[in-house]
């Protein structure tokens, strides 16, 4: 998925969130506010203009920075604007994991810094000053970018084709050539790169834990045991989901032919890893307001 594709700033269809800014509108002046409210929903990459100068008071994007502009070529600036070249040789996976070479790591990461002060300059310029944004994507609590949190559902898909691989079904090279365009990054790293773009003030970050089934863990009894049927269950249910967003990306290298297969073997082996674990996505949700 690119960033052309992925949703964008506004999460519902345009006529639903008129319906909703009326309602809202209404409430306002029953509460003593007032004015029109218009909301707008466009499509094209969220990584560069969107909308007119100055021309927004409020800016939503859900569930879509995780999602880069594109796999991480070996090549990305750093800090202070060097081009740095990485090596991106992560054989037998289709994102880094602990296995991963450091310059694999590093590639991501000079990818999603890049991306997302890419984002931020582009919402500056259309943002009012005092304007606000609101941003919620996966990420991570470890610095580790390694950690289960943040790539352990890709290391599951990597073992699934791995095992299409060694018995001849798809090619190894198709995976060693494979390299998902997400980056699960920390609180810490979306501080720097905010603090480093300079236009935006945080007014507010939580990480929320989410278990792989998207419930958030305040929300349910939270049982780390789980029975064998149960677990097998949830694994289908967790490879259905990962299936209606990666297969689209997945189907170029490795073929449409192949991927029910691969899914069938993918839900077996997350039914197999919930039956001993309660693995969770981290949620960060983050509020910034554009400075004078």
């Amino acid at each position: 998925m690119t960033s052309t594709t992925s949703s964008l700033l506004c999460q519902s269809s345009t006529t639903g969130l008129r319906r909703e800014s009326n309602n809202n509108a209404a409430l306002g002046i029953q509460r003593g506010g007032g004015g029109p409210c218009f909301v707008s929903a466009v499509p094209g990459s969220f990584y560069g203009r969107l909308f007119p100068r100055r021309s927004l008071h409020f800016v939503h994007s859900s569930s879509s920075l995780h999602w880069l502009s594109q796999v991480p070529c070996g090549e990305a600036n750093n800090e202070d604007g060097v081009v740095i070249t990485a090596n991106l040789d992560n054989k037998g996976k289709i994102y880094i994991s602990k296995t991963s070479p450091e310059s694999a790591q590093k590639a991501y990461t000079l990818q999603f810094q890049t991306d997302f002060s890419a984002f931020l300059r582009s919402r500056s310029e259309e943002l009012v000053p005092g304007g606000r944004m609101v941003l919620s994507f996966l990420g991570r609590t470890s610095p580790d970018p390694t950690t289960e949190e943040a790539c352990f559902q890709w290391e599951l898909l990597a073992q699934a084709l791995m095992s299409m691989a060694n018995e001849g079904i798809i090619e190894e090279e198709d995976i060693d050539a494979f390299n998902a365009p997400y980056y699960a990054a920390s609180s810490e790293e979306l501080k720097m790169v905010i603090e480093k773009e300079g236009t935006f003030s945080i007014d507010r970050l939580e990480i929320s834990p989410v278990d792989w089934e998207g419930v958030s863990i305040s929300e349910k009894s939270y049982d780390i045991v789980r029975s064998k049927p149960e677990a097998i269950a949830s694994g289908r249910r967790v490879a259905k989901t990962i299936r209606a967003v990666v297969e689209a990306m997945l189907e170029p290298t490795f073929g449409q032919n192949v991927m029910d297969e691969l899914f069938e073997r993918y839900a077996k082996i997350v039914g197999e890893y919930l039956y001993v674990s309660s693995p969770q996505y981290a949620l960060i949700i983050v509020s910034l307001v554009r400075m004078d």
